[in-house]
């Protein structure tokens, strides 16, 4: 048996390939690294950016084609939905695709490349606002796109140097001077910020995916129904889970007065329906620990207090009177006068007597022996009063704005007067303020605002550079060669770089390298 093959049969003893094999094995940890490596390389590429802000914008029409649940109208909508567009939809979570786990991860990786991809540019791009190149030669001068050599005559080379950036500071860039030698070298450049724009805007986009995160987790919006008088520190929310919806009370961190209610309507003589209304204003107090604050909310003029916003939504449309006209005729003999009484308030007469104005019927029946109202409209309008004597007694009355036979008990004298609804301002029962909390409005306008301006200052400017090498050539005669580029915006950058060398002046010469 040769050496060889028993070197093979022997386990004990090793090839130098085996060796070797073993050797070029990685271990665990350098494995674990290169895919980390590779796993970042992932989050910071561009393309991969691209493809999440692609799927996020698709999530985004999802959500806009398919109507949410959170949205008026929704259980019609799912009711109208075939039973597999139910199980499907449902199951992928397109009808709260903005609370999926799916896209809150979307937005959280698509920011983190938005970090990592920022980070691992960022060196490059500062490179050119804190490390700018001031020499060239004139082999990289003249293998620009924009290139030229002219030919100028002066007594020396500073004032050549001199009238070359005057000519650049007439078309706009700020030039830099540098002398070695027998060469002056010039730099020229406009926009070296616009380098950092694409930062900017990434800025903008997280902070508006911050604010909508804020909103979509955070925000809050209820009802609160308000009656004169009425004190609420809570507002009630509808949790939506498909086509069940489950109010919920949330707490506010103050309580809300109301203090009176108004409603502006076209023709005084019509209904308080929205048709004929101009406006609803509700005058609220707010009280918290900062003390007592007054508000007043219209239609169209929302109204702010730490970080929650009252609308005005709806009202409850059973007729009221915000105020009342009564005209009472005395018992006795006399003129008659007119009281204006607010609702739940009250009228001290000469004499002493108290009026109250304790409640308003718009459409007034009896069911049994007591007073109600057989509709919401204003039909038979009547006021029940309490009437307090000056000797301190105390009677009901009615006051109706139809006229009534003599010989009618509601019509009968009380407590020394005789009682007429005269006139009365039409207001409804209450109204239904909508309470918004969104702690990510701000924040998300801001980023809009942010992500305009800085979109505008990437594609509208653009880094434009010039360098330019100036050497004498014969006596009085001196050569300048210059050339440059720009990151975008091509044709505006030919313009100026024409209108540099027409400002230079000199002949052009034919093009050299050394």
């Amino acid at each position: 048996m040769s050496a060889i093959e028993e070197t093979k049969k022997d386990p004990g003893i090793q090839t130098v390939s085996q060796t070797r094999t073993k050797k070029s094995k990685p271990s665990i940890l350098t494995r674990l690294l290169n895919l980390l490596t590779r796993l970042l390389n992932l989050l910071s590429s561009v393309r991969f950016g691209v493809s999440l802000l692609v799927l996020l914008a698709f999530a985004c029409m999802v959500g806009m084609l398919i109507m949410q649940q959170s949205v008026e109208g929704f259980d019609k909508y799912y009711a109208e939905l075939m039973p597999s567009q139910k199980i499907v939809w449902g199951a992928l979570g397109f009808f709260d695709i903005y609370h999926s786990l799916y896209f809150n991860m979307l937005l959280l990786i698509l920011s983190l490349n938005i970090v990592l991809a920022s980070i691992d540019r960022f060196p490059g791009a500062w490179i050119y606002i804190s490390r700018k190149k001031l020499e060239a030669s004139k082999p990289y001068i003249l293998n620009q796109k924009q290139k030229a050599q002219l030919e100028l005559q002066g007594d020396d080379r500073d004032a050549i140097a001199a009238r070359v950036m005057a000519a650049c500071r007439g078309v706009g860039l700020k030039p830099q001077a540098t002398v070695k030698g027998a060469r002056a070298f010039i730099f020229a450049e406009k926009g070296a910020w616009n380098r950092l724009g694409a930062y900017a805007v990434h800025v903008a986009l997280l902070t508006t995916f911050f604010g909508g995160f804020l909103t979509a987790h955070f925000g809050r919006t209820g009802q609160m129904p308000l009656r004169p008088g009425e004190t609420a520190s809570e507002m009630s929310q509808l949790n939506y889970s498909l086509d069940e919806i489950t109010p919920v009370s949330v707490s506010l961190p103050f309580s809300v007065t109301c203090t009176d209610i108004q409603q502006k309507l076209i023709k005084r003589e019509g209904s308080i329906q929205a048709s004929n209304t101009i406006d609803w204003l509700t005058q609220i107090k707010i009280k918290d620990e900062t003390g007592e604050h007054d508000a007043l909310v219209h239609l169209n003029k929302p109204y702010d207090y730490r970080g929650y916003r009252f609308f005005q939504a709806s009202f409850i449309g059973m007729g009221r009177a915000r105020n009342i006209t009564l005209r009472l005729t005395p018992q006795g003999g006399g003129q008659p006068q007119d009281v204006t009484i607010k609702r739940d308030g009250s009228a001290t007469l000469a004499d002493g007597t108290v009026i109250d104005f304790v409640e308003f019927f718009p459409d007034f029946t009896l069911k049994g022996s007591k007073p109600d109202t057989a509709s919401p409209e204003y039909d038979n309008p009547a006021a029940q009063l309490k009437i307090t004597s000056p000797t301190g007694e105390t009677k009901n009355a009615f006051a109706f704005a139809m006229e009534l036979p003599d010989g009618a008990p509601v019509g009968a004298p009380v407590l020394g007067y005789k009682y007429r609804l005269q006139d009365f301002e039409k207001a409804p029962d209450a109204h239904i303020l909508s309470v918004q909390h969104d702690p990510g409005s701000t924040i998300v306008y801001l980023g809009f605002s942010m992500l305009i301006l800085t979109l505008c200052s990437v594609f509208f400017f653009s880094h434009q550079r010039v360098w330019m090498v100036i050497e004498e050539r014969a006596a009085g005669v001196y050569e300048v060669v210059l050339g440059g580029n720009t990151n975008r915006n091509k044709l505006g950058f030919e313009d100026r770089f024409k209108r540099l060398t027409q400002a230079i002046g000199g002949p052009h010469l034919e093009g050299e390298e050394s």
